[in-house]
């Protein structure tokens, strides 16, 4: 059972790395502008997880983790930080691709200030508990950027990959909570779950999600405007 978490993250990418092949998506070919976002992002989420651990916002069961640490997180951790991005990507681009469709602009306006409202009161009124700060803290200042300092034009495709890529993630945190795999100390978040998964969770993939797409759409653009320039 030592493998656990470490199937879990194997699981979790193998899919779309097979289908990152596909002669249609050619995601494969987008992989260019996830990397580097992946990595600034991911050592953002890691020091986050460094200090959660710390402060005994959670505990991973040894039971189900081979033992090998780095700043006292497990590998399969730092790991999850990796896959999970990729595998939400993969669903964005897969979307953006098949789905024309898209949620409308004022849709889009509004769930932005309704998010940014429920941020606001929660960090009011619960600003005291380190897990539910950090997490609507964060997704508040990050929907300000995006709604009034970049006023990015792929937010309707963001938030219908943040939907579907909810299935997924009930299956792997389902799993994660309930066995459990990792630990959560409720005096530290709002002590409210879905199923056995905290509330902030939704969140925290929302924000973990959000800037990832962020830094892809820049580098995809930013090579596209190059290649206009030649």
């Amino acid at each position: 059972m030592k493998y656990a978490y470490l199937l879990i993250n194997f699981l979790s990418v193998v899919f779309p790395l097979l289908l990152s092949f596909d002669s249609r998506v050619r995601y494969y070919k987008s992989w260019k502008f996830i990397w580097p976002g992946l990595l600034l992002i991911g050592i953002v989420f890691l020091v986050w997880d460094v200090f959660f651990t710390l402060k005994g916002v959670w505990t991973f069961n040894p039971a189900y983790i081979l033992g090998i640490r780095f700043f006292g997180l497990p590998i399969e951790e730092i790991l999850f930080f990796l896959t999970i991005p990729f595998s939400c990507i993969f669903i964005y681009a897969c979307l953006n691709y098949y789905v024309k469709w898209q949620i409308a602009d004022r849709i889009v306006s509004f769930l932005n200030f309704m998010l940014m409202l429920v941020s606001i009161i929660i960090l009011i009124f619960y600003y005291n508990r380190l897990y539910t700060l950090i997490n609507f803290g964060t997704l508040f200042l990050l929907l300000i950027l995006v709604q009034f300092v970049f006023k990015v034009n792929w937010m309707n495709h963001f938030y219908l990959a943040y939907l579907v890529s909810l299935i997924p993630f009930y299956i792997v945190n389902g799993i994660l909570t309930s066995v459990p795999i990792v630990r959560y100390n409720n005096a530290e978040n709002l002590a409210v779950r879905i199923g056995t998964i905290p509330v902030e969770d939704h969140f925290y993939l929302m924000s973990l999600l959000l800037m990832n797409i962020a830094f892809f759409e820049y580098f995809r653009k930013r090579d596209a405007s190059f290649i206009d320039l030649k």
